[in-house]
């Protein structure tokens, strides 16, 4: 069985709001299948992530020790980087054992064959933001920002991520000639039998070829979701939903 997750978002709310948001994600990890095999993370589990030689953000202590804990129990964890998250270097792999993968990357899961993205810069008219994230993920752009204080780099890291969220909630997704989608079907067309996604916080379910794309849709407010892959058949289930008794 795998679980994949996007769009968590940690950080974007004040603490004593977003401490319940991660409850919610600590008690879904903690209430993992015993058949669980691995964690796919699409992207924007932080809603800012920069670390330092020595430093990494506090307010994540609990998050970040519990993967710790799943990782050392056998429990494969791949990180895919989001737009938000542009400033993971190495703590991730050599602390906790996670990968970090920073591009589309492809997989098979059950012998089926699967596409994962975040999916920030397949909307159309997205040039603008692709410049952007060059410019962030370059490695002498990041290495400029490392001279910053901690408190003062996270803070901009913030405050950017805040800015770029509502960026991305003005975007219109919603027309019928949609990139994400139309992305979606031309890697369904190749073979995929699965396409998963994030990043526009929208649950979507399309069948398209032989194959079916799935957008996770997202953490911020009402009732999260995420994906369950088991036994060849991935599903969206709902937070409240899967500990119904």
């Amino acid at each position: 069985m795998f679980y994949f997750i996007s769009d968590v978002h940690l950080g974007f709310h004040e603490r004593k709001i977003d401490r319940k948001r991660e409850d919610k994600l600590l008690q879904l990890l903690s209430n993992l299948s015993p058949e669980t095999e691995g964690i796919v993370i699409l992207g924007d589990l932080f809603d800012f992530w920069f670390e330092y030689k020595t430093v990494v953000p506090a307010y994540f202590y609990r998050t970040l020790a519990k993967l710790d804990e799943l990782a050392k129990s056998g429990i494969k964890i791949e990180y895919l980087m989001g737009n938000h998250d542009f400033g993971h270097k190495t703590f991730f792999e050599e602390e906790l054992g996670i990968s970090i993968v920073k591009e589309d990357t492809e997989r098979t899961y059950h012998g089926k064959k699967f596409y994962l993205a975040h999916g920030d810069g397949k909307a159309f008219n997205d040039t603008g933001y692709l410049i952007l994230r060059a410019i962030l993920r370059n490695p002498i752009s990041l290495k400029l920002f490392g001279w910053l204080h901690p408190d003062l780099g996270i803070w901009l890291a913030s405050n950017s991520s805040k800015q770029s969220r509502g960026f991305t909630d003005k975007k219109d997704y919603g027309n019928e000639k949609d990139g994400m989608r139309e992305f979606a079907k031309s890697k369904l067309e190749e073979g995929f039998d699965y396409v998963i996604m994030g990043h526009r916080h929208k649950i979507e379910i399309i069948d398209h070829a032989k194959g079916k794309y799935i957008n996770l849709g997202h953490w911020l407010g009402g009732d999260p979701t995420f994906g369950i892959l088991e036994k060849g058949d991935l599903k969206i289930v709902k937070f409240s939903e899967y500990f119904i008794k």
